[in-house]
């Protein structure tokens, strides 16, 4: 994973034990001064959340516990993990810029591109002014490498 999307994850991490967790306690304290639990809806609301945010930060440890931390601004060459990659589409000559990122930190909204994404691995070992031809959900695709950079 890249040092951003590390630093992102810790954050998250940060966010549900100090501040979240705290507050589902004090919601799940509330909802039990209501009385009988077995049909107070705000009880079981907040103990379903607990749960999930109880899974998300044994998720996210074991993620970071885990992770090879990579700084792609020490990188350069062909097209490879942190890589952000500009590409022209060569049916409608749209452009789009991509960074090669981890599973866990990947958000096509955002520009951050799955290493395991047909994209990325039809991607890796390019060089700029490469064709590349990918199999996609929506058909095949045919992109140019315009720039690779690795900040």
């Amino acid at each position: 994973m890249t040092r951003a999307g590390h630093a992102a994850l810790d954050e998250e991490l940060k966010l549900l034990k100090s501040v979240e967790r705290p507050a589902v306690i004090k919601a799940i304290a509330e909802a039990r001064e209501h009385g009988d639990l077995s049909e107070n809806a705000e009880y079981h609301a907040a103990r379903e959340k607990q749960s999930f945010i109880e899974g998300r930060i044994k998720e996210l440890e074991a993620l970071l516990s885990l992770a090879d931390v990579i700084d792609p601004a020490r990188l350069s060459g062909a097209i490879k993990f942190g890589a952000t990659v500009t590409l022209v589409d060569e049916d409608t000559d749209e452009e789009k810029t991509y960074q090669i990122v981890g599973e866990a930190e990947a958000d096509i909204e955002k520009g951050l591109l799955n290493i395991k994404s047909p994209l990325a691995r039809a991607l890796i070992g390019k060089e700029e002014g490469d064709s590349v031809e990918v199999r996609t959900p929506g058909g095949e695709r045919s992109y140019e490498v315009l720039r690779i950079r690795y900040v």
